[in-house]
């Protein structure tokens, strides 16, 4: 069991909301990770249908017997109960309510009808390097190959059983909840095209040729995957936001070990000379800092930036500051690597707050004249 830097960000909000809200992928660890801030409070599983109609009986009378500290788990199996929980905290802000879920759609328009302004909404990814610091003996293959679902690491399951079962219970459930499906065998086809494609900008045209559907159909499907945690889109940074609307995004996973299952690769030794490993190994950078913000609730937004000269692979935005990332598969550092970084630098000057080469070796390198910067080890200190 894995201590969750997101604890902290609970029991400091705690003191002053009544009611938090937690989505996120299934499997997370949402359940263990409000069990260990709030070992005090009952829990409460909707996704059991016998728990579900119990409290369903008497709603109204559930919220308020169990008002000073209980966890609802699924809590968007039962849509009424967000309505239930506004009555309940509108009498008495001193009532504590967790709520949780994996459906990220139907949970947070409950909230947005019901809660609006009365609860904080976080997102629990999977385990970060930072959570698993203990490993330090681990290659950067192993990481990308297991993956970071807490059952890989605290329960010992061979990754390509937990990501087969995950894949096979997500298109099972979570698809035919959110869609209707015609044809499943064409949005498998789809999804094991779009992985072919991370770290690359999203080409809703090219995909909807490749599967044979429309363009509409793609973009749907894509929401899909974001909606239930599968995939998510890195906007490209301008200025201009307005540009950064109509310019194509990229397109990542929010876990490399789902990643390698469903690119077939079968044992940490084979990412050696896979031909998407660098892109694998920068979808593992950038999910790190997305779960780096979800954790410590911060403000800053995630770009890449591309012109028709150079790409820079990851800015972080913080306020009128932004950071700048190069992230390279390489053992040695190599001056090559920060061209993009250099030019980033030329363009928008002392708006670029600091430089870095996040790679996969372990020596760190400062360049003082330029504020240039090599470090595999950020990734545990982001």
């Amino acid at each position: 069991m894995y201590f969750r830097d997101l604890q902290n960000e609970l029991l400091r909000l705690n003191e002053t909301f009544s009611v938090q809200t937690i989505t996120g992928p299934r499997q997370s660890g949402k359940t263990t990770l409000c069990k260990m801030a709030f070992p005090d409070f009952e829990y409460f599983n909707l996704e059991n249908p016998m728990t579900r109609e119990e409290v369903s009986t008497d709603l109204m009378g559930f919220v308020r017997n169990h008002s000073h500290g209980v966890i609802i788990d699924e809590a968007q199996n039962l849509p009424d109960i967000f309505s239930a929980v506004q009555v309940a905290v509108d009498e008495d802000k001193s009532r504590r309510y967790i709520l949780t879920g994996s459906s990220n759609v139907a949970l947070l328009r409950k909230v947005k009808q019901s809660l609006a302004g009365r609860t904080t909404v976080h997102t629990l990814l999977p385990l970060s390097l930072h959570e698993l610091d203990e490993n330090d003996s681990l290659s950067v293959n192993e990481y990308m190959w297991k993956g970071f679902f807490p059952s890989v690491w605290s329960e010992g399951q061979t990754p390509t059983d937990v990501y087969k079962a995950y894949y096979q219970t997500y298109l099972q459930r979570d698809v035919a909840d959110i869609i209707s499906l015609k044809n499943l065998n064409q949005f498998r086809r789809f999804v094991l095209l779009l992985v072919a494609r991370v770290g690359t900008e999203l080409n809703a045209q090219s995909l909807a040729n490749d599967v044979g559907v429309t363009v509409a159909t793609i973009q749907q499907w894509v929401s899909v995957l974001e909606t239930s945690y599968i995939a998510f889109l890195l906007p490209p940074y301008f200025r201009n936001i307005g540009k950064r609307l109509i310019k194509a995004p990229k397109i990542y996973f929010y876990d490399t070990g789902l990643v390698c299952y469903l690119l077939g690769i079968r044992n940490p030794q084979e990412l050696d000379t896979h031909p998407m490993r660098g892109a694998i190994f920068e979808n593992l950078v950038v999910c790190e800092f997305l779960k780096h913000q979800y954790n410590f609730n911060l403000n800053s937004s995630l770009y890449f930036y591309r012109d028709n000269k150079k790409e820079v692979d990851l800015l972080q935005e913080d306020g009128l500051n932004v950071d700048a990332y190069e992230i390279k598969v390489a053992q040695q550092d190599n001056t090559s690597f920060y061209g993009g970084l250099e030019y980033l630098r030329k363009i928008y000057g002392e708006t670029i707050r600091t430089t870095q080469v996040v790679y996969t070796g372990t020596a760190e390198r400062n360049i003082s004249e330029n504020g240039l910067k090599s470090y595999y080890n950020l990734l545990r200190n982001i």
